[in-house]
């Protein structure tokens, strides 16, 4: 009998618990005689458990009274209310909205990987391209551990996530084309960072690595040399040239990555 060929989506199920019996014996033997891709299948669920024990505080909160049922329902067969106090309750709703927001990131900054640009306490936030490296380091901790939905736009809407991008940075984007290099461009989405809008692109090669390339307009540092990033878990570099930024991060070791941070800088900045 013919086995149907594994896929990335079955190695995902398979971590998630979404295949059927038989499947999940079929993959269980599967990575029994491939154990390169089983050891990708281990680091797919290990990411899902840090994902998992970092939101379990979030997830374990009692639900507040006012968004149980019964408070629903009750309030479904209230009498209408005046207007003046249906506004109120809409601005109560976005503050706590704007709240939650808040206490999430604040969460979401706990699973990010430190900054190679540590800043002493109370001093202010990093600026020019130590900023950026963090927000290339944020960003692909959240997107580039995701094997569900890393990205926006596909590669294959390239040419409208860079009219997307270039419309909203004020400025042309392309995404480098890294394929030479190994690693194929997976697509991208626009994302925001406390310096405003950036665009960032996805890529990874044939062993699930991934690169994040993140660009943004400057206020600081708007012509700067390439300057590394090195923490336990992600290494990058970052540059920037007349008033435009670029960082790109990897867990890949800093030798390989270099060359690639090199190629792409030559793509994007042919001058430099």
């Amino acid at each position: 009998m013919n086995r149907r060929p594994v896929t990335e989506d079955d190695l995902h199920a398979y971590v998630d618990g979404a295949l059927d019996s038989a499947r999940r014996d079929e993959i269980a033997l599967y990575l029994e005689g491939h154990p390169e891709v089983a050891l990708r299948v281990e680091d797919y669920r290990r990411q899902r458990q840090e994902l998992r024990d970092a939101f379990a505080p979030v997830a374990e909160e009692p639900l507040p009274p006012e968004l149980t049922l019964a408070h629903l329902i009750e309030r479904q067969r209230a009498p209408a209310q005046p207007a003046y106090w249906q506004r109120g309750m809409q601005i109560a709703a976005a503050l706590l909205l704007l709240l939650a927001g808040g206490v999430g990131g604040w969460s979401l900054h706990a699973l990010q990987p430190q900054a190679a640009f540590p800043t002493a306490s109370g001093t202010a936030p990093a600026e020019g391209i130590a900023a950026l490296a963090q927000e290339a380091s944020y960003n692909y901790a959240v997107f580039a551990a995701d094997r569900q939905r890393p990205v926006e736009l596909r590669a294959d809407s390239r040419s409208e996530l860079q009219n997307w991008a270039s419309a909203r940075l004020g400025h042309p984007v392309s995404a480098p084309d890294l394929a030479a290099s190994g690693y194929r461009f997976m697509g991208g989405r626009m994302v925001a960072t406390p310096h405003g809008a950036a665009v960032l692109f996805l890529y990874d090669d044939d062993k699930g690595n991934r690169l994040a390339l993140l660009s943004r307009p400057m206020a600081a540092d708007q012509n700067a040399p390439m300057t590394a990033l090195d923490t336990d878990s992600l290494r990058g570099f970052s540059w920037a040239k007349d008033g435009i930024g670029f960082s790109l991060v990897g867990s890949a070791a800093a030798t390989a990555l270099h060359p690639l941070a090199d190629e792409v800088r030559r793509q994007l900045s042919p001058n430099i």
